[in-house]
């Protein structure tokens, strides 16, 4: 950064994100500087020792662009109370008049100077402008950073959601098949791409640390945890401040907002762009009373465009919780509950229907009336049908599920439509009655035979309440030498992850004893033995139990261990679960329903324990639950499982990243480019290398810590090794790297002699980059990414950018005065070159615009289609959110057509025969 404190007015330009455009300085104090970039709508605080920032100083001769659009060649420059005066055109023009799209990125000038670097340095430039390029325009950028197996459910969904303008969904895939990772893809990506820059993530208090830990070791990001001690300590120096605005990432717990008005009246006018709340299944909800917590994220979600909502229990509070839930994501779509259950009665009628169409089957005339009558895009579906072919079955296919299904807003992947699952045994343990004996002491009894008699298991302990779990852990100390820790929700959060850590260790505690917030959140699957020393009433809240173990990354037998008293509650519970529900050894689908229908009679029987009647109401229990089992898989399950898992598109998906992960050449690249830059790389063997600061060239670098660290491009081997960085092109210090390098002026001009018989010419090789200056929030790379393009042009301004001969050569050293000297070359031949190379440049530009133009006016047509059809089934489609839509299209039709393209680096080349 350049001596002087920066002014506000001033016009600077980012070295690390010229994309930015020009800058306009709002204030610089207290060792920071804070910079606005009007064209991107962007706003960017700096330490001033560190800013990526350079003045924008034009000199006589130059050609400026005012806002008006005018281009005017500058006469004199004068400074004025640190501002600088244009004068041009006859008149004076402050800085402040600047076109915000100017970009000054000017190789060529340092090229007429003869401020060039060597070949390979401008080499390295060149392929790091080109990785770039290809990265930022992958569909799998943010998914290949992500320390985490490539499963098909879960690549599929994040591409599926990230894939949207404003995703809104639920993740509820079931206990263990990798909710938070799906999330953490998701959130990857639209961090990464510039869509989610302000991420708000709410969790259980109790779930707090997990989460953080599992972005920064998964994902790198580094999420700030807000409570009351932090908003109070940012609200020190300034009690008016909004502390929610101190940070980009936030993490908090959604019971301190819930139990804080004021704080959640701040993180509400905060602003962000992507919510995600976890157990969403706490947000309790009725028509005239929802919870406190429920109102919270209600009111965010209402302002935020993307919003995640993830449980695996969806519909534990019944029909109505789940479309509270669905709700908050689409009030539009989900904003009457008797047509949201009235529609959920052609969940099974649309599923025979999709399974008809994949079969190769036609419709029905009865089934064409039905979609018919529901609107006139159906109805255009059904008649394209008829001569289609298999794209027109998929698009309606997709219709019927957004018409008639829960459509885009739910993913839900289940254990049966999923293959890697171990098995689930269910050991159930009656305990004799013994006269005058507490059932406490029976079952503590039980449990240390057990421990003795398996000393090398570990085995997770689950009961309903802190003091329950309290009491087990003094009494299993008090009759057995043995490690065990506890967790419940009255320790603090450091102790909770000490003792979940203490329990993971392969010489820490044998058995881990929690109360029932053990059975969410935390993932156990090391473990292979679970104790319920009682049971829930609620079979969801059963299945979170057991998907502390039963989930990704279990590898064996998991043993359900159950005791209970034989003519009491237990007993009911127990055989109820395990004869009637088969609870215990597989999952069980549509739970809510199962339990509505039997509450009642589970509730008499608890009270008063009928021998008879408990073996009439496990008959009746199995029943029941075949016929929900099946109903579902034949509607609701069925439509989700189609929605929610596409192998085809997930196949797609995991190529590309595993083709990155195999790019040997780009690690190459990569280990070039650390070494570029004075880093000391050292190879360890088995595709692991240690990485030390060294003799660093410049210190606006990602930080190494002193002692260097140890990474690897190998999936696998990240996967096995915590302590190995699992290093590729999402990583901080690989973009960092590359975005100092690109940022900076090296190697963006350079000189070489081409030793070549038959040629006597100059040829002028130009690299540049087509890109869009717009605000994030539109996305535009969706369309028109940053793009670059080769240009080679000769002295007598012929295209030479095809030319094999020149592609090939080998370039030599060369004093580039030689030609500079001569004074043709410097005043007349360069100059019209680099005006041909602007020229074709400007051609190769105009092609991109039009097909990123069409391609966006027909994804977004298409969009507008779809809301239309959707109003015309649901009048709760507000007209403004179409005008939202069509004000989106016309910005981005302005972003498209305002592209620019910026040369990034210049060779000159003098051919000697």
């Amino acid at each position: 950064m350049p001596t002087g404190l920066p002014l506000p007015g001033q016009r600077w330009v980012s070295d690390s994100e010229p994309e930015l455009g020009l800058g306009i300085v709002l204030q610089a104090e207290y060792g920071r500087v804070e910079v606005m970039f009007p064209a991107a709508g962007e706003h960017r605080q700096y330490a001033l020792k560190s800013a990526p920032l350079r003045r924008v100083e034009f000199k006589e001769g130059d050609r400026i662009k005012l806002h008006s659009g005018e281009s005017v060649a500058v006469d004199s420059v004068e400074e004025r109370a640190g501002l600088l005066l244009y004068r041009a055109a006859g008149r004076e023009i402050a800085e402040a008049e600047l076109s915000d799209t100017i970009s000054f990125s000017k190789p060529e000038e340092r090229l007429l100077i003869g401020q060039v670097d060597e070949t390979a340095i401008f080499e390295l430039r060149v392929e790091a402008l080109r990785r770039r390029a290809h990265i930022r325009q992958s569909p799998v950028r943010g998914f290949i950073g992500g320390r985490v197996d490539l499963l098909p459910h879960q690549m599929f969904i994040a591409g599926e959601v990230t894939s949207r303008l404003a995703p809104r969904v639920l993740l509820a895939d079931e206990v263990g098949l990798g909710k938070t990772i799906e999330a953490g893809l998701v959130l990857h990506r639209l961090h990464l791409t510039g869509r989610a820059d302000r991420v708000l993530i709410l969790v259980p208090e109790p779930l707090i640390h997990q989460w953080f830990v599992e972005l920064l070791r998964r994902f790198n990001l580094l999420f700030s945890i807000f409570d009351e001690e932090r908003c109070e300590s940012i609200q020190q120096n300034d009690p008016e401040a909004n502390p929610f605005l101190d940070s980009q990432l936030v993490l908090c717990a959604i019971e301190f907002l819930a139990g804080n008005p004021g704080r959640a009246e701040q993180v509400h006018a905060a602003g962000w762009d992507l919510l995600i709340v976890d157990e969403a299944h706490h947000l309790e909800w009725a028509l005239d009373a929802p919870s406190a917590a429920y109102r919270v994220v209600e009111e965010l979600a209402r302002v935020t465009s993307g919003v995640l909502l993830l449980t695996a229990t969806p519909q534990q509070l019944g029909p109505e919780g789940h479309f509270a839930r669905l709700r908050l994501l689409d009030p539009d779509r989900y904003g009457n509950l008797e047509a949201f259950q009235e529609e959920s009665a052609h969940y099974e009628q649309v599923a025979r229907t999709v399974d008809r169409l994949l079969a190769g089957k036609k419709l029905t005339a009865k089934e064409r009336a039905l979609f018919a009558a529901n609107s006139p895009r159906l109805r255009e579906h059904c008649d394209a049908l008829a001569t289609g072919g298999v794209a027109a079955r998929d698009r309606l296919i997709r219709e019927l599920l957004e018409a008639f299904g829960i459509g885009r807003v739910m993913f839900r992947n289940t254990r049966a439509a999923l293959t890697g699952f171990p098995e689930r045994q269910a050991l159930l343990v009656p305990l004799p009655v013994e006269e005058g004996q507490d059932e406490i002491v029976l079952k503590i009894k039980w449990l240390v035979a057990l421990l003795k008699g398996m000393p090398e298991e570990k085995f997770l302990l689950i009961c309903r309440t802190r003091e329950l779990a309290e009491k087990i852990h003094s009494r299993l100390l008090h009759a057995l030498n043995v490690s065990a820790a506890l967790f419940h929700e009255g320790l603090t959060l450091m102790q909770r992850d000490r003792n979940a850590a203490y329990f993971a260790e392969e010489e820490g505690a044998r058995v881990l004893i929690c109360s029932e917030i053990g059975s969410e959140g935390r993932n156990f699957q090391f473990a292979h033995h679970l104790v319920l020393f009682d049971l829930p009433r609620n079979p969801e809240l059963l299945e979170q139990r057991i998907g502390r173990l039963d989930r990704i990354g279990q590898t064996a037998t998991i043993h359900i261990h159950v005791p209970f008293q034989r003519g009491g509650a237990g007993e009911i519970l127990a055989r109820w679960y395990h004869e009637g529900l088969n609870a215990f050894e597989k999952s069980l689908h549509g739970a809510s329903e199962v339990m509505q229908s039997l509450r009642g009679e589970l509730s008499a029987l608890l009270e008063n324990y009928d021998s008879v009647k408990l073996d009439h109401f496990i008959t009746r229990s199995r029943e029941l639950r075949d016929n929900v089992a099946e109903k579902m898989e034949r509607g609701h399950d069925r439509l989700l499982e189609l929605n929610s898992c596409r192998p085809e598109q997930a196949a797609s998906s995991i190529r590309e990243v595993q083709k990155l992960d195999a790019d040997t050449a780009a690690q190459e690249f990569l280990l070039r480019l650390f070494d570029h830059f004075g880093m000391h790389v050292e190879e360890l063997g088995s595709g692991s290398y240690l990485l030390r600061p060294g003799n660093l060239l410049t210190d606006s670098l990602p930080s190494l810590p002193e002692q260097g660290m140890t990474v690897t491009f190998d999936r696998q081997r990240a996967l096995g090794r915590e302590d190995v960085v699992f290093l590729s092109w999402d990583h901080p210090l690989v973009r960092g790297t590359l975005d100092v390098l690109l940022g900076a002026e090296s190697g963006n001009a350079a000189f070489a002699i081409w030793k070549v018989p038959g040629r006597d010419s100059i040829l002028l090789e130009v690299h540049a980059v087509v890109e869009a200056v717009a605000p994030a929030s539109l996305h535009v790379d969706r369309f028109l990414p940053a793009t670059p393009l080769r240009i080679v042009v000769d002295h007598a301004l012929n295209d030479l950018t095809d030319d094999a001969e020149y592609t090939s050569a080998t370039l030599e050293k060369g004093d580039v005065f030689r030609l500079l000297d001569r004074g043709v070359v410097k005043r007349k031949l360069l100059p019209a070159m680099l005006e041909k190379v602007q020229s074709l440049a400007e051609e190769r530009m105009a092609a991109l615009i039009s097909v990123s133009t069409e391609r966006m006016n027909a994804k977004l047509w298409n969009e507008l289609g779809r809301l239309e059809a959707l109003r015309e089934i649901n009048d709760h489609v507000r007209p403004g959110e179409m005008i939202a839509l069509r004000e989106h299209q016309e910005a981005l039709q302005t972003a498209l057509s305002t592209a620019r393209v910026r040369l990034d680096a210049v060779r000159l080349v003098m051919c000697l025969p």
